[in-house]
């Protein structure tokens, strides 16, 4: 199976949703773990990054896209 590809700034879906009511989560920190704010209400959450790779569903927009065009 092939590992995700997420960077810093790319919003994500989540497996579960956030009790807020929305699934997508910016990255704001990467390293050991990884840092992600929920776009709806603006919630941070540190997880591990074994963690994290487990709970990611997709990526839904990359930040290397935007900044590209």
């Amino acid at each position: 199976m092939q590992r995700k590809q997420f960077g810093l700034g790319d919003i994500v879906e989540m497996k579960k949703p956030h009790p807020c009511g929305t699934n997508a989560w910016k990255v704001i920190r990467m390293g050991m773990d990884i840092r992600m704010k929920c776009t709806g209400c603006g919630h941070s959450v540190l997880l591990p990054r074994a963690r994290f790779e487990q709970r990611l569903k997709r990526v839904l927009s990359s930040a290397g896209d935007s900044a590209e065009s």
